[in-house]
């Protein structure tokens, strides 16, 4: 099983800089009244410029301990997750759409965004691979849409959750990795309209996807995903506009 980081650590320069950083915690303490916030002395000034002169390694090896403490807390949610996936899956499945065979030993987990233009090219080569082990493999789909870069991945999310309620949200997220660069309020009612999909559902069900998207958010950011789109297969992590023959190479190591 690949794990997503390995790291080290040196257990004596943490403590000396928790040490350290503790000294010039009560330093800053002694000099705060209970009452609201007040200067800090020159006095007390001097002393934390001079415990930082004498010892500048402190600021270094603190923030290598915080980086540390981050790590481990991120490799022990993916280590975790990897153990669900592959002992109880349902548990990662949980609500979110699944294709393919649903009692599968191999379980493929998609990070994806509809505006990314790497996981349109990434929908192909899924709709290929599928194709051929839809017998062999359960695809499960999680929302991962980059706000902060796509203003329609939302939107575009929402829209097929909502289509997910009336069964059709693999037709429906196809349409908009065929449409992507005409996502709008138009295309998304669009595409509703073609599956034939009862529209006033459609739209009420909009307004209730808030929470389920930001389940499958809340989970990408506590794996450390920064990107799209991305992919777990069993105990293989591979991310981007991946081949077909790519895909096969890790079904076969999977499944040895």
């Amino acid at each position: 099983m690949r794990t997503f980081f390995n790291w080290s650590t040196n257990l004596l320069k943490y403590l000396r800089s928790l040490a350290i950083l503790s000294l010039l915690c009560l330093l800053l303490s002694w000099s705060l009244p209970a009452q609201a916030a007040t200067r800090i002395s020159p006095q007390l000034e001097r002393q934390v410029m001079q415990i930082i002169r004498e010892h500048p390694e402190v600021l270094v090896e603190s923030v290598r301990a915080y980086q540390l403490q981050q790590q481990r807390q991120l490799q022990q949610s993916q280590l975790a997750f990897l153990q669900d996936l592959q002992t109880n899956p349902q548990v990662v499945i949980g609500n979110s759409p699944v294709t393919g065979s649903l009692n599968s030993k191999i379980v493929l987990v998609e990070f994806s965004d509809f505006e990314c233009p790497y996981c349109a090219e990434a929908n192909k080569t899924l709709k290929q691979f599928m194709a051929k082990h839809q017998d062999e493999v359960t695809l499960v789909y999680k929302h991962f849409p980059l706000t902060p870069i796509h203003n329609q991945a939302m939107p575009a999310a929402k829209a097929s959750w909502a289509a997910n309620q009336q069964g059709k949200f693999w037709e429906y997220s196809d349409a908009l990795f065929s449409n992507q660069k005409q996502l709008s309020e138009t295309l998304y009612l669009d595409i509703a309209t073609n599956l034939k999909l009862d529209l006033d559902k459609f739209k009420s069900d909009r307004a209730l996807a808030d929470n389920a998207i930001a389940q499958d958010m809340q989970l990408a950011q506590k794996l450390g995903l920064t990107g799209t789109p991305f992919f777990v297969m069993n105990g293989e992590t591979f991310s981007g506009a991946v081949q077909l023959s790519d895909m096969e190479k890790v079904l076969a190591r999977v499944t040895q």
